[in-house]
């Protein structure tokens, strides 16, 4: 039986006082080219969350109509750490860099107080209390939303990469290591996109 993101665990905080709770989620760890992207999101009272998901689990057309829906009525925050940084200070810590810049301006400008954040660990240096929540996206509609808004940004962004350099279809692969883009990085080398220290079989 396939799961569906709810409102259960927003609620039990909430019946703890808790009001402005923020979902977070990042997109791009694994490819081998591009941003990684992070997600903060909070779903006011009301809010229609109707047929959200895991954006793994959505269309893409679907995704991009729940991004323009949630970025219309949610307060919300996106950060994206590049390539450069990735290959500087690692993939983990750039995750956790994009992460903590989401949860502070929450924090700042809209007030969050508790922070849902996908995965096994919490970033460093926020302010608020934090959970991480294994397959949060699965599960809580607050990260779903916020994997929403970090998948659509980070593939306009390679949609915009794409122009540029087309020899490596990001627009199909988004930069994941297929066999088609690492086949191209033999043939024409990496480009400034490419995540340099990311080993390439």
């Amino acid at each position: 039986m396939q799961t569906v993101p709810t409102l259960n665990i927003e609620n039990e905080l909430k019946s703890k006082g808790y009001i402005h709770i923020i979902g977070v989620d990042e997109a791009g760890r694994g490819p081998l080219a591009g941003p990684v992207v992070a997600a903060a999101v909070h779903l006011p009272e009301g809010f229609d969350t109707e047929g959200i998901n895991d954006s793994k689990k959505l269309s893409s057309k679907k995704r991009e109509l729940f991004y323009n829906k949630i970025i219309g009525a949610c307060t919300y925050s996106i950060h994206a750490v590049s390539n450069e940084i990735i290959d500087e200070i690692n993939i983990r810590e750039a995750t956790r860099m994009a992460m903590r810049m989401c949860v502070n301006d929450m924090i700042s400008d809209h007030n969050a107080d508790f922070a849902l954040v996908d995965g096994n660990f919490v970033p460093d240096f926020i302010f608020v209390p934090a959970q991480p929540v294994i397959a949060g996206d699965a599960l809580s509609l607050s990260i779903a939303a916020a994997s929403i808004l970090a998948k659509v940004w980070r593939d306009r962004e390679l949609d915009a990469m794409h122009t540029i350099y087309p020899v490596y279809n990001w627009k199909k692969n988004r930069g994941y290591g297929t066999q088609e883009h690492r086949d191209a990085i033999k043939l024409y080398g990496q480009c400034s996109y490419h995540r340099k220290s990311f080993r390439i079989k």
